[in-house]
């Protein structure tokens, strides 16, 4: 169910930047509907990167081992 929900996220994020691209070839990036369809899709897509980020992160395919302790909680159990 994870798989599905990350590859439904990168694929609806990179929807949205498609999205762009056809804006940016057909050259309406220049008129007001153009530069505001172009934020909403980039907004769009930074959301669903967001959440692809976060949960990759969450299951640990990102960042620090959740097993090893950082130096801050090191140090915190010492004192």
């Amino acid at each position: 169910m994870f798989l599905l929900m990350l590859l439904l996220s990168v694929l609806l994020g990179l929807l949205s930047l498609a999205g762009v691209v056809w804006i940016v070839i057909v050259g309406s990036l220049l008129s007001v509907d153009g530069l505001f369809m172009s934020l909403i899709l980039l907004t769009l897509a930074g959301v669903f990167f967001l959440n692809v980020l976060l949960e990759c992160r969450d299951c640990g395919f990102l960042g620090k081992d959740k097993g090893s302790p950082s130096k801050g909680a090191a140090a915190s159990n010492t004192e």
